[in-house]
């Protein structure tokens, strides 16, 4: 597959726009379908940034292809296909939708992400370094940064149209959605992350944390939707280089961070741009990882 030249914003003719997210923008095919379109566009402390990422969209939306396939025995999930020649026109003939577009079922999102932590990083870190306390998991003193849990966390977080998610307990989160759905929510993230996890690590990646996010489709049915395992969802290490203590090199948009965090931004809106050479260095991160995992270049 070719990649196609870099897509800030998509606009399809005789299809309805029904939300342009901070990377996908959704398109209504018909009452049953969905399609999601990865542009380029990379979202860093909840703020869409004005540099765009030359692949990402569509590194996004084929990784996401490979984890719904690989788990699909584990959870069912909403994509009909990412191919883009098996889609209507005109979809199918735009060469700057080519590798980046999900035709999928359409769902009722259910608005909470659902986090998994098999290591101490990001906001868990800081929650951690503030009271020894992830999302109401009390974990042991003397924990250092980017340390491996003992076992994976579900840490469920609000999931903001705009603004930042606010990491909740499990309580809040079975409080939202029910009893039964909160068990079935969390049961199945932390099933997909130990299976991905363990697949990713034979490749010599650490996954060390990632979200899913569900909705609910016509007949009442519970989806994986969104996408997967992807590195705007997930951290991505290296595992030959991990050594707890530190951030860790890595395979995801964590090294956009990094950059930000050197500059005086106070992460509001508008976000500064990216140098040339700071978003050529993350797309071949995302490329990287897309190659370790699935074995394929794009």
């Amino acid at each position: 597959m070719t990649a196609t030249a870099t897509l800030s914003s998509s606009d399809i003719p005789g299809l309805t726009l029904l939300h342009r997210g901070k990377v996908r923008d959704v398109y209504e095919v018909d009452e049953e379908r969905l399609l999601l379109v990865a542009t380029d566009r990379l979202s860093a402390f909840d703020c869409v940034l004005p540099t765009p990422i030359e692949k990402k969209g569509v590194v996004l939306t084929q990784l996401s292809a490979f984890w719904f396939e690989k788990l699909a025995n584990i959870f069912p999930n909403h994509l009909i296909t990412a191919n883009t020649a098996e889609m209507p026109e005109p979809i199918s003939s735009d060469p700057r939708l080519a590798g980046r577009c999900s035709l999928v079922r359409r769902t009722e999102v259910i608005p909470f992400e659902c986090v998994v932590r098999g290591y101490l990083e990001g906001s868990g870190w800081k929650d951690y370094q503030a009271a020894a306390c992830v999302s109401g998991h009390s974990l042991p003193k003397g924990l250092t940064q980017c340390d491996r849990l003992l076992e994976p966390i579900f840490t469920p977080a609000t999931k903001a149209p705009t603004g930042h998610d606010e990491n909740i307990t499990g309580l809040e989160f079975k409080a939202a959605v029910g009893a039964e759905t909160a068990a079935k929510l969390k049961a199945a993230s932390m099933k997909l992350y130990s299976k991905a996890a363990e697949y990713a690590r034979e490749k010599g990646l650490i996954i060390a944390d990632t979200k899913f996010e569900f909705g609910i489709d016509s007949d009442g049915e519970i989806l994986l939707i969104d996408e997967i395992l992807t590195p705007d969802s997930s951290r991505f290490w290296d595992a030959g280089k991990y050594e707890p203590g530190h951030p860790q090199p890595s395979f995801d948009k964590q090294f956009v961070r990094e950059y930000l965090e050197t500059l005086d931004w106070d992460k509001q809106p508008p976000a500064p741009p990216l140098p040339p050479e700071i978003a050529a260095a993350t797309t071949q991160r995302y490329l990287d990882a897309y190659f370790i995992l699935t074995g394929k270049t794009l």
